[in-house]
């Protein structure tokens, strides 16, 4: 069987963890952030995990991470 590619895009984006969740970053934190509360960036900046049917499909996309 040949190598599969990994989705460029995708292993920008997301990582795997020990455990085999999804690494994520949250969305939002780009620009416009002077109308946004601390608290709201602040949470902003934690991890995400994306749900148990988002990540079977990302899986696929980054076979090696």
């Amino acid at each position: 069987m040949p190598k599969i590619k990994t989705h460029r895009g995708a292993a920008k984006r997301f990582s795997k963890t020990k455990a085999g969740k999804i690494k994520r970053a949250k969305a939002y934190k780009s620009h416009i952030l002077t109308k946004k509360s601390q608290k709201r960036k602040r949470n902003l900046r934690k991890t995400g995990y994306l749900t148990a049917s988002e990540a079977k499909n990302i899986k696929q996309l980054i076979p090696y991470k």
